[in-house]
């Protein structure tokens, strides 16, 4: 089920590319819109925040457009790149809620921690291609040729691949909810409402993918 996942994905990418595309823009104007309001509040902090939301993400796409062959092979460079792109944005987001309400230092820490680890996400294909080394031909190639995309579904299925995904998935998501166990108590019964929504979100992201 997993694999018919990754395969359909890949599809949607070839033939949607102007959709993506408009969706792109369309971030760009959500976090254009949301840099706007935080400058109307007058809060440096926050400010501060997304901009290095921005910077980051900006950061992320070049790192995406400029990736060597070697670098599509690399777990540590593809991790980097998904915090710029993805986690940066949700973890800045989160402590900067946290700012706006005038929260400690220590739980606005803690909720970046929980974006952090809520926005980061892994490749799969490059843990197979720890088994199986022939796949680094058609990672290299950045899955172009769609011959490239059959041998990567195909030595997926006999790797454990997925599995080491989902591990280490379950594992940000145990680190997402430790950090909303560590905010402060509270007897408020929305707050902890709320806190159990934030944890159970973690564990979404990781049911999705099965």
């Amino acid at each position: 089920m997993f694999i018919s996942h990754i395969y359909g994905a890949f599809q949607t990418i070839r033939k949607t590319d102007a959709i993506l595309q408009l969706a792109a823009l369309a971030g760009d104007f959500l976090l254009f819109r949301a840099f706007s309001a935080a400058g109307s509040l007058e809060n440096t902090e926050v400010v501060s925040l997304l901009a290095t939301a921005l910077n980051n993400l900006v950061t992320g796409e070049l790192m995406q457009m400029t990736v060597t062959p070697a670098q599509r092979c690399s777990m540590d460079y593809y991790l980097q790149k998904t915090y710029y792109k993805t986690a940066a944005l949700i973890s800045n987001s989160c402590k900067a809620v946290a700012v706006l309400s005038g929260q400690t230092a220590e739980v606005a820490g803690l909720a970046y921690q929980y974006g952090r680890h809520l926005g980061i996400v892994t490749a799969p294909v490059l843990f197979a291609m720890e088994e199986f080394p022939e796949l680094r031909g058609s990672v290299e190639h950045g899955f172009n040729d769609p011959s490239d995309v059959a041998t990567a579904l195909e030595y997926l299925a006999k790797s454990q691949g997925i599995e080491r995904t989902r591990l280490l998935a379950t594992e940000h998501a145990k680190l997402a909810a430790r950090a909303i166990d560590a905010l402060p108590e509270v007897g408020n019964k929305v707050a902890l409402v709320s806190r159990q929504a934030l944890k159970d979100l973690a564990q979404k992201l990781i049911r999705r993918t099965k």
